[in-house]
């Protein structure tokens, strides 16, 4: 074992899953086990007496529950906390995406049968995030708060030419489903022009995002259909596996298209198909997340006269995708998480009223 090994604390209150746990992490050389607890009070304790870099969280506990112990822990001893969960029911991942509001960073599959027929490719997200993670040091949080106003979006500022915005694309990956429901409850319900979304999630997890979404937004937020017509007001998520974009007349388009950036739905072909179709009249938002995916495309977005937005580093839990974008020069705006929602809606007014 090496200096740089991350350490780890396992949280489960199943002692058969927390030592397949242990013993998977341990099979990567690169991390170390420095605990196992069955219940949220134990592992507030650990982490009062010992500093582990990472804490995979299980969510159902007697005692204290995985919300009740990330938030606490985040309260007074803040690290990155990864929620390790079985299920996917939609219901019961929804309680996972209330653990991201108390200050999760990131959702995993258990593996937890090594006859599924995943549970290798499980393993592998479990190790990738966990070492990722790790680089996380200080999860930041931030306050809501209304009205921004734009350099050069002033009321009295009529030099934009006329469109009218009726579609805006949004990105994430790791760290974006509290920056998404940061946006939407920040956007009124009478909002003019339709979201479409590309979220990077585990397999499964994306009908628990919608509910978690649809619960405490006051959005009406869907996983996205082949044909459907956005509406305005409402949100559309690109379903697992498959590419999402739009045809002529702005209808939804999925497809198995190969995957791009190793990702399938990817934020690059979301925002090349609304360049190609929609051009000046769409806004795109690259938000928190890992590596690269619609970097460049938010750039072609921008060069065909859409306005663009980039998180800034200081709201991001990884700030990847969009320092790629702003790198690039990719991002007319560069804003924080609770600034984005109000940007959403200036330049959507804007866009209709000049």
């Amino acid at each position: 074992m090496t200096d740089q090994s991350i350490n780890v604390l396992v949280v489960d209150d199943s002692k058969v899953a927390r030592m397949l746990l242990v013993h998977l992490l341990e099979s990567d050389p690169q991390i170390r086990v420095i605990g196992s607890v069955n219940d949220g009070e134990a592992a507030l304790e650990f982490v009062q007496h010992n500093k582990p870099d990472v804490v995979i969280m299980d969510i159902h506990m007697p005692g204290l529950d995985g919300f009740e112990a990330t938030r606490r822990i985040m309260e007074t001893h803040p690290l990155p906390i990864i929620i390790c969960t079985a299920t996917t029911n939609p219901k019961e991942v929804a309680t996972t995406f209330r653990l991201m509001e108390a200050g999760a960073v990131a959702c995993v599959e258990k593996p937890v049968a090594r006859e599924h027929a995943d549970f290798e490719q499980l393993v592998t997200d479990l190790l990738q995030t966990v070492k990722l993670m790790s680089e996380v040091k200080v999860i930041r949080r931030w306050p809501r708060s209304r009205q921004i106003v734009l350099p050069g979006t002033r009321p009295s500022d009529e030099t934009h030419p006329p469109r009218k915005i009726q579609l805006v694309g949004i990105g994430a990956s790791t760290g974006g489903p509290p920056v998404l429901q940061t946006i939407l409850a920040g956007l009124p319900k009478d909002f003019p022009a339709s979201l479409l979304i590309v979220q990077h999630i585990a397999h499964g997890f994306l009908p628990g995002l919608v509910e978690w979404l649809n619960q405490t937004t006051g959005w009406q937020v869907h996983i996205g259909s082949h044909g459907m017509c956005p509406l305005p007001g409402h949100a559309y998520l690109a379903p697992d596996d498959f590419q999402m974009g739009v045809i002529n007349g702005g209808r939804i388009l999925l497809t198995r298209d190969e995957p791009e950036n190793g990702l399938r739905p990817a934020v690059s072909y979301l925002f090349r198909s609304l360049s190609e179709m929609c051009g000046s009249k769409t806004v795109g938002v690259l938000l928190s997340g890992m590596g690269k995916d619609g970097a460049a495309e938010l750039k072609l977005m921008k060069d065909r006269g859409a306005s663009t937005i980039a998180q800034d580093r200081e709201t991001s839990v990884v700030h990847g995708m969009p320092g790629e974008a702003i790198q690039l020069g990719g991002a007319v705006h560069v804003l924080p998480a609770d600034k984005i929602a109000d940007a959403l809606l200036t330049l959507v007014k804007r866009g209709d009223t000049v």
